[in-house]
């Protein structure tokens, strides 16, 4: 691929990445005043501590939060473009709902949680993508300026975790799994056929202490919240391996990437009983790589790939360490007891 068609590629891939909502999205249901409820402003954290909000109240989590409400926050609720001067000019920047309020249940009917026991009645699944732009920032752009779609947290190369919707409504980020799920896009460029060019080739680079990612020259600093935050894959080599039946190859996540999901996971696990500390399994015990059915589906309450919930995905990819972020989920939750 010509070197001045990767932006071009960065914004197809992040389209396959995150399923599209219903061409014709439902009216939003009417709830008044309690449609929206924004959290109050947050204390000053500690370091490396943040909180996500669930019904408008606030739970605390190991891990750097930036809220929708934060001027540095990536709000999903916003009807305007959040990057209106990198809008191209010759398409209508998107106007509507990015996302639908509530969440819809089994019989059809749509309504707003009022309380984080009503809302785990509901959620039962969570959701991993990598975004395939890379950077939090460029994930948002193209999701929410480009596509009208959304998705609960945005996870940057640094381990900060943006949150852009509050966890009672319901993000268009995986197709049938949006009424019971909650999704989170990981800043990684993706997973790519092996032996091809790639955005593999321009995003990382060898240096003296080994791989590193390096951010193309024109995202500049990629409003990495880490000042001069040096990425590094959490195991040097490329990764190739099959999803759903396709050979692709990747660099793994960062270490801070994972020490910020596995506190994001386990929060959400303590939150949402419903959503076990694991992955869909084959008969062996290992982490499946393929599409779960439709039965296996419904079925199933815990922790996902997308491409768990459909066959044309690859997301989180063939360098994801599931038993990883599982070990540390568990690890996390035992260490404090779901309440």
């Amino acid at each position: 691929m010509a070197r001045g068609s990767w932006g071009l590629a960065l914004a197809w891939a992040t389209a396959a990445c995150v399923s599209v909502a219903p061409p014709v999205p439902p009216p939003a249901p009417d709830f008044g005043a309690a449609a929206h409820v924004e959290p109050a402003p947050a204390p000053q954290a500690a370091e490396g501590f943040g909180e996500i909000v669930a019904c408008g109240q606030r739970f605390p989590i190991a891990a750097p939060v930036v809220p929708w409400i934060d001027p540095d926050g990536y709000s999903a609720y916003s009807t305007a473009a959040r990057f209106p001067d990198e809008v191209d000019p010759a398409t209508a920047a998107p106007t509507g709902l990015r996302y639908r309020p509530g969440r819809e249940t089994p019989d059809g009917t749509v309504t707003r949680r009022s309380s984080v026991a009503e809302l785990a009645e509901v959620v039962d699944q969570f959701v991993l993508h990598y975004d395939a732009c890379g950077l939090s920032r460029t994930c948002f752009k193209v999701l929410h300026d480009r596509r009208e779609l959304s998705v609960h947290f945005l996870l940057d190369v640094d381990g900060t975790i943006y949150q852009t919707l509050d966890l009672a409504d319901t993000a268009w980020h995986a197709r049938q799994a949006n009424p019971r799920s909650i999704g989170v896009e990981i800043a990684n460029v993706g997973a790519h056929p092996p032996g091809a060019s790639s955005p593999l080739d321009e995003w990382y680079v060898r240096d003296a202490a080994g791989v590193r990612l390096r951010l193309p020259a024109r995202f500049g600093d990629g409003d990495v919240r880490t000042p001069g935050f040096v990425g590094r894959p959490a195991r040097e080599a490329r990764i190739a391996g099959t999803i759903n039946g396709r050979r692709l190859e990747m660099f793994d996540l960062t270490p801070e990437q994972y020490a910020s999901l596995e506190a994001l996971t386990a929060g959400l696990c303590e939150l949402f009983p419903r959503i076990r500390p694991d992955a869909p399994r084959d008969a062996t015990g290992a982490v499946r790589r393929d599409a779960l059915d439709a039965a296996e589906f419904a079925r199933f309450h815990g922790i996902l790939g997308h491409f768990h919930v459909s066959a044309d995905k690859s997301d989180p990819g063939p360098a994801f360490d599931w038993e990883r972020l599982l070990r540390g989920v568990r690890a996390r939750l035992h260490a404090r007891p779901r309440p």
